[in-house]
């Protein structure tokens, strides 16, 4: 018999494996929650008991995600959303596995977005000129972020013992709990050094008395210390980009990829740019070639006395 109560104890139940046994990051678990709960609802409309659900039920789902026009990117998280929740409710209760049979649409190949390092050095122009310790934050964490290719999530989450100022390497935390250690340029560890000593200890401080903290760039809620979100340095890349002019919108992954695309344009080889960007397999990198050999493309035919 259908019962709504019945669906909300398994999906509580698979909220609660999803971060206590696979540990997924923030991100995933927001999406994995958000589309089994749009498939619950769809299901509970139909009236379709949450141990009767049938094969056709789940490619119904999939047919209305079509008419109300989910992109392919988007239908593919879906479909992997419902791959591991079927799956566990075959493996813990025994339900047919309805998911383990959908194919994932065929995704067009997306060049990633990128800066010129000309348009880079406008950005570091407008951000130079900041004074106040909220702009010098900033202007470390642009400039943190460009130098390593870390991802937002990685910068903000940084702890000031990360950083090994002997070996000059930083140790990030990366997706699904793998670290990786960054080598950073002596410049750069001179300047987060001085932010450290003077910028850093300023957010610290309050009434003449150092509150504690582990983060690089902490701010204060309550009383209590957290890191700066991604939203918050979202808004400070955007209001940098604002006065330049820079025409393309910038977002801070599109940092991650100039980082790499720059990085491969002067000689860097693929296993050491996967290294450096935490991927776990070399083909994730290697989508930064097209953008590569277009720039070759570009000098060929500019520079070649017979192109």
């Amino acid at each position: 018999m259908f019962s709504k109560e019945e669906y909300k104890n398994i999906v509580d139940r698979f909220n609660t494996y999803l971060l206590t046994e696979r540990c997924v990051s923030a991100n995933t678990f927001s999406a994995y929650k958000r589309d089994i709960e749009q498939c619950v609802t769809f299901l509970c409309t139909h009236n379709v008991a949450y141990n009767a659900i049938s094969v056709q039920n789940i490619k119904t789902f999939l047919h209305y995600l079509k008419k109300i026009n989910c992109s392919a990117r988007t239908m593919s998280r879906k479909i992997s959303s419902l791959k591991v929740f079927f799956s566990y409710l075959h493996q813990r209760f025994g339900l047919q596995n309805v998911a383990e049979d959908l194919v994932f649409p065929k995704l067009e190949k997306r060049l990633p977005q990128y800066l010129s390092e000309e348009e880079v050095e406008k950005l570091f122009e407008v951000v130079r000129q900041a004074t106040s310790p909220i702009g010098l934050r900033n202007k470390i964490m642009l400039y943190l972020l460009y130098a390593s290719g870390m991802r937002i999530s990685e910068l903000t989450k940084l702890q000031l013992s990360d950083i090994h100022f002997d070996t000059g390497l930083i140790f990030v935390h990366g997706k699904g709990g793998k670290g990786r250690m960054i080598p950073i340029p002596e410049p750069m560890l001179e300047m987060l050094k001085e932010y450290i000593n003077t910028v850093h200890r300023s957010f610290v401080s309050k009434r003449g008395m150092l509150r504690k903290t582990e983060y690089l760039f902490p701010i204060y809620y309550a009383g209590k210390s957290k890191a700066i979100s991604r939203q918050a340095f979202w808004i400070i890349l955007r209001q940098l980009w604002e006065k330049t002019d820079i025409k393309r919108p910038i977002f801070p992954h599109k940092l991650r990829h100039s980082f790499a695309t720059h990085m491969l344009k002067n000689g860097a080889d693929l296993r050491s740019m996967q290294l450096l960007l935490g991927h776990e397999n070399l083909s994730t990198v290697q989508i930064y070639t097209h953008v590569e050999t277009s720039y070759i493309r570009k000098i060929y035919d500019k520079k070649h006395p017979r192109s």
